[in-house]
Order: structure tokens, then sequence, then C-alpha cells
């Protein structure tokens, strides 16, 4: 790999950032969008996570389309035109996405809308995809996750605008609404045009920005033997989305497709790192570790917890035992939200800065709260009277207790947050009203410092096969996309509080894989504890 080294990365840093926050407005604005969408084209709770299927479904596409790619020539693809073009690229793609939601809107067709999610996504997946890593190169190796967790507070930044935004793009004010009943849905074409306007404005800014140069054309380390696993996995995505025509066209319950593609999925990983683990002739690539394998479950679990909550959560805060909210009521509750991993992130974020203990303490205590702060302002600006979220500061209070007790060792913090992060879920499972909307909120809390503990956890101890690995994880991001209509046929069934039974599982083995990578890390030799944990995804 060819680094430019010869001036500081710094304003690198800052250009490259720009795209993560488009990630979170666009992925947290889906959280207004799904319940819009439900009630505009009377879609039960399982359709309505479509949205989210296409949407995290494009990542996954996206990445494995640039896997078998890479794998058929026998170079990395991505490393060969450079990471600046990749992010080029993933932007001109997402704006194309952008442009064709107008015509899918004015068509009045659901899944024409799903099409265009798609695409949009198989942008920010190749943008992602490259993002990560460049922003990795741009300094030493230890400070690498740092520099991520600066980048996710960007990306979380993003997400409690999405929200805000989107909602006052359909109702308008918090001080004048319009009925949810008379909103056209061709009032996002406005906005959707300006995204489009943004993407190719900021491709053409890296363009003629002078980045560092970060590329290779190493060859690939053959993985033949992980092309069976990822295709049974791709299988599976498919079959959530036949559900319905197959449902039709059996007889069957439309829920044993979407439950049988989970339970493919999970055995396939599953029994994917046992095979690896005993094979004598390898031919597995980076899936020979036991680490990557379980750490890409846990990204699985991860990203589709972290979205399933939000995703879901319009319609629960619809339900009467949580105060019947309107459509154009629940913006402010699911900016709060996606603000819970903000805040969370601007916390780890302090590591990255040389600072004695007393004043990291200091920090680690004060900077959630202002970040609350900011959460709270940025609501308030849209009309919303923010004082029924003023409760939610027991929470973050939680939170950094959390933090002092995790002390950056992401063996720990994983754990500890994965066990906190099941706990508030059963509170909401057993509780009704505010209590049980801020504990289901604060699953956003505990999911802000996974994605770089599972990441870091998962790509120790890879040596070559590291970029490998990482390509692996971030396909992974289909989580996002299976699990929130796993959710959504479940709620279908037993109803939508109920179906919060998903996130609860999904808490508790995360607890379980910090554990169980720890363990495997140390056969291997590898001290976990000089490892470091932050922000992310």
């Amino acid at each position: 790999m060819a680094q430019d080294n010869s001036k500081s990365n710094g304003s690198a840093l800052y250009t490259i950032i720009t795209v993560f926050f488009f990630w979170g407005f666009l992925a947290a604005s889906n959280g207004i969008f799904i319940p819009f969408c439900k009630a505009h084209f009377n879609l039960s709770q399982f359709e309505s996570q479509l949205i989210d299927f296409t949407f995290y479904g494009g990542y996954f596409i996206g990445s494995l389309l640039l896997y078998f790619a890479s794998a058929a020539t026998k170079v990395d693809i991505l490393n060969k035109i450079g990471y600046k073009n990749g992010i080029i690229y993933g932007l001109l793609i997402s704006a194309v996405g952008a442009l064709i939601m107008i015509p899918a809107i004015n068509s009045g067709s659901f899944a024409f809308i799903l099409l265009t999610f798609f695409i949009i996504a198989l942008g920010f997946s190749l943008q992602q995809t490259a993002a990560n890593p460049f922003v990795v190169a741009l300094g030493s190796p230890e400070t690498g996750t740092h520099r991520l967790n600066f980048a996710g507070g960007v990306n979380n930044f993003g997400s409690i605008w999405g929200p805000v935004i989107v909602g006052f793009v359909l109702f308008g004010s918090a001080s004048a609404k319009i009925p949810a009943s008379e909103v056209k849905i061709s009032s996002v074409n406005t906005l959707y045009m300006i995204l489009a306007g943004l993407f190719i404005a900021v491709a053409a800014f890296f363009w003629i920005s002078k980045l560092p140069s970060v590329t290779s054309d190493e060859k690939i380390e053959p993985s033949n033997k992980a092309n069976k696993p990822l295709g049974i996995i791709f299988v599976a995505f498919l079959l959530i989305l036949a559900a319905t025509p197959l449902a039709q066209a059996t007889g069957l319950e439309k829920s044993w497709f979407v439950y049988a593609a989970l339970f493919i999925i999970l055995a396939t990983l599953v029994g994917s790192a046992s095979a690896a683990g005993k094979s004598k002739e390898g031919g597995w690539g980076a899936m020979q570790y036991p680490q990557l394998v379980y750490g890409m479950l846990a990204i699985f679990t991860y990203v589709g917890v972290e979205v399933t909550i939000q995703s879901n959560m319009g319609s629960l805060l619809e339900s009467p035992v949580f105060g019947s909210f309107k459509t154009d009521q629940v913006a402010p509750f699911i900016s709060l939200y996606w603000g819970s991993l903000m805040i969370g992130r601007w916390t780890g974020a302090i590591a990255a800065f040389n600072l004695s203990k007393t004043t990291k303490f200091i920090l680690t205590v004060v900077v959630p709260f202002v970040a609350f702060g900011v959460v709270l302002i940025v609501n308030r600006i849209s009309g919303t009277d923010v004082s029924i979220l003023y409760p939610y500061a027991i929470c973050v209070a939680i939170l950094v207790i959390g933090f002092l007790i995790g002390n950056q060792k992401p063996v720990r913090t994983l754990a500890l947050f994965g066990i906190l992060g099941a706990i508030f879920m059963v509170i909401g499972l057993v509780s009704s009203g505010m209590v049980a909307i801020f504990a289901f909120t604060a699953g956003g809390l505990c999911c802000s410092i996974m994605w770089p503990s599972i990441f870091s956890l998962s790509v120790t101890g890879l040596g070559k096969y590291t970029s490998q690995g990482s390509a692996f994880l971030i396909m992974m991001i289909l989580g996002g996309s299976i699990i929130p209509p796993v959710q959504g046929i479940l709620a279908d069934g037993i109803g939508i509080h109920k179906s919060y039974i998903i996130p609860v599982i999904g808490f508790a083995y995360l607890a379980f894989f910090a554990f169980k990578a720890g363990a495997i890390l140390k056969k291997q030799g590898i001290d976990v504890d000089n490892l470091e944990a932050g922000g992310g995804h």
C-alpha cells in the first residue's frame, strides 16, 4: 500500500468524513419514512420493514459484488482504483438513486421506491468500503480507531438531523403540523433533488481535492471455500424478498420463509466457523480465523439490532400502550434514538486525545450531557417541546458509568454494554409509556460503542487477511436488512410491543461474542487488553 505522508492529513480526514454525514442522515430518516409509508400504502409491519431490507441489502449486495469481482480478477479492485475514486463513484451511484426517487415517488409504486433505496445504498456500500480503511490509512494504525470514532460522531450528527428534517418536509413544523392524512408523499421530491445535488457536489469536491494516494495491486489470497457460505447467505437474502409470492404459491405462512431465511444465515455462519476451524487444507482465506466468523455474526446482529429498534419504533409509539402518538409526532423520539448513538460515540472519541486521566474522567462525565443537549437543541429548532425528553438524562448517566467501568477495553466494554442493552430491552418489555420508550431508546446508547469493539476483536490476528476480513465484516451490515423484517413479521403475529424480544436476544449474543472472541484471541497468544474501543458505524 502506498501512502503519501508528506503533509498533514488533517484536511484529508475532514474531507472524507463528509460522506459519513450522508450515511447517518439517510439511514435515520428511514425511521420517519417507514411509518409514513406504512400508513400511505396501507402496509403490514413486515412490508413496511422492506425499506430497511432494500436499503441495507444494498450494502450487502454491493460488498458481495466487489468481493466476487476482486476474487475473479485476483486483484483488490477497490485498492487498485484507489479509495478516493471509490468514494467518488459511490457518490455518483447514490446521486443516480436520489434522482430516480423522484419518478418513483410520482409513480405511487412502493416497489419502485424500494428499488431507489437499493440504488442509493449500493453507492453507500462503495463509499463505506472505501472510506473506512481510507480514514484508518490517514495516520498511524494505533490511532485509526479514534479517527473512525470521530467520523462516527459526524455520522450520528447527520442521524439526529435526518428524522427532524424529513419530519419537517412531510409534516411541517411542530407548531403548524399538517395532518398525516393530508400529506402528499411527493412533498419529499425537493429533498431528494437537494440530496442528489449534494452527492454530485461532494463527488466533484473529492475529484479536485488533493487527497493522499492510497492504492494497492496486491494479489488476493484465495478463499474459495468462503464462496459457498456467502452464496448461501445471498440466497437467504432473496428468500425474504420472495416471501410474499412464495407464500401465495405454496399456501404456507409468509413468516415461515422469513424465519427460514434468518435460520439459514445464522446456521451458515456458525457452520462456517466450525468447518474453517477443523479444516487442514486451507482455502478459507480470512474465514479460517474463528474470531472473524463469530465477528461476522456479531456485526450482523449489532447492525440488525441497531436498525430494528428504531425501524419498528414508529409503530410502537402509535400503539395505545405507548401513548397513541401520531405519525407526525414520532420524529423527536427517532432523533433521540440516533442521538443516543452520537452521545456514546462523542464520549468514546475522548480517547483520541492525549489527555491526563483526570481530564479524561471529567470529559467522560461532561461530554455525554453536552451531546444530549445538542440532540435537544436540534429538536427544539423544529419547534418540538423537548421537556418530555429531559428524564432521559438518567439513561445518559448510566452510559457514563458504563464508560468508566469499560475503561476503553474492547472485551469488557462490549460485554458490559451487551448486558446493559439486554437489560434495557427487558425493562421496555415489562413496562409501558415513557419508561418503556426511554428503555428501548437507550438501546442506542448501548449500540454506540459496539462497531469498533467488534471490528477490532474480529480482525486482530488476521495478518495478510485483514483487508479481506474487513470486507466480509462490511458485508454483514446485511443484518440491518434481515432483522427488521424478522421483527416486523413477528410483530404482525404477537404485537409490536412483544416483538422487542428480538433485540434482547441480539444484545445477549453480542455479550457472548465479547467473551468468546477474547478467549479465542488469548489462545492465539494475543493480549486483547491492549486493544482500544471507541465510536463506530
